[in-house]
């Protein structure tokens, strides 16, 4: 506690966004436009087949893969684009997401969910997946998931 006529020192601390944040960010906004522009309409096919087939060839085969999993196992979960990657939900919201590896230049891929997919399990769950390599174990677990969260 500084007393009369002394002075306490204050440090701040600045958060900063990398320029990756700032670019999904912009995505974002983009998104929200294109939305309001289209007057509601939510299927967002197109926006989701044009991101993937921006990706590097390595999460471009997963990302082909995550979208014909949830096509086959989730018809109802609308498709669209999230911060710049492709996801998928009821309702305008993007219940999961695929994020590239190359998105933030990350070692790996993740397949994430957000709150309104609800695969609560006791008290801890993960929300966030990492995917290293795509192979029938790992495809079989999203094909898992992917139905639970569309029950």
């Amino acid at each position: 506690m500084a007393t009369k006529g002394t002075a306490t020192k204050r440090t701040e601390t600045t958060t900063t966004f990398t320029d990756d944040e700032k670019a999904a960010m912009q995505e974002r906004a983009r998104e929200l436009k294109k939305a309001k522009a289209r007057g509601g309409k939510t299927d967002g096919t197109a926006d989701v087949l044009e991101k993937i087939a921006e990706m590097d060839p390595a999460d471009r085969a997963i990302a082909e893969r995550i979208h014909a999993i949830v096509t086959e196992h989730a018809p109802q979960l609308q498709p669209r684009t999230w911060y710049g990657m492709p996801a998928y939900g009821i309702a305008g919201k993007a219940t999961v997401f695929f994020q590239a590896a190359s998105k933030f230049k990350a070692r790996y891929a993740t397949l994430g969910f957000n709150d309104d997919a609800q695969l609560d399990d006791g008290d801890m769950w993960p929300t966030a997946y990492a995917i290293a390599e795509l192979n029938e174990t790992v495809e079989a677990r999203i094909i898992e998931l992917i139905r639970r969260l569309a029950s």
